[in-house]
């Protein structure tokens, strides 16, 4: 991703909208103390930002589930 002051609107948005919609598939969690859920939120955004979207749930549905499983159980 292109970093710069023309960009960050842009990635601020795709990294927003990332979050919510993983928080929406896993449940809530707090992206400064859980690393795996900061990565998919870094590895969906660049899916986003490189018009690959539609990959994103195949190529990384062990995780996606994983934090879901992980969520379930502990409620």
């Amino acid at each position: 991703m292109h970093l710069g002051d023309h960009e960050d609107g842009n990635l601020t948005r795709i990294l927003s909208a990332s979050n919510d919609s993983l928080k929406k598939a896993c449940g809530e969690y707090d992206i400064a103390t859980d690393e795996t859920f900061k990565e998919l939120v870094f590895e969906r955004s660049r899916y986003v930002y490189n018009d690959a979207l539609e990959y994103f749930n195949h190529n990384f549905s062990s995780q996606l589930n994983s934090l879901g499983i992980e969520k379930a159980l502990e409620e």
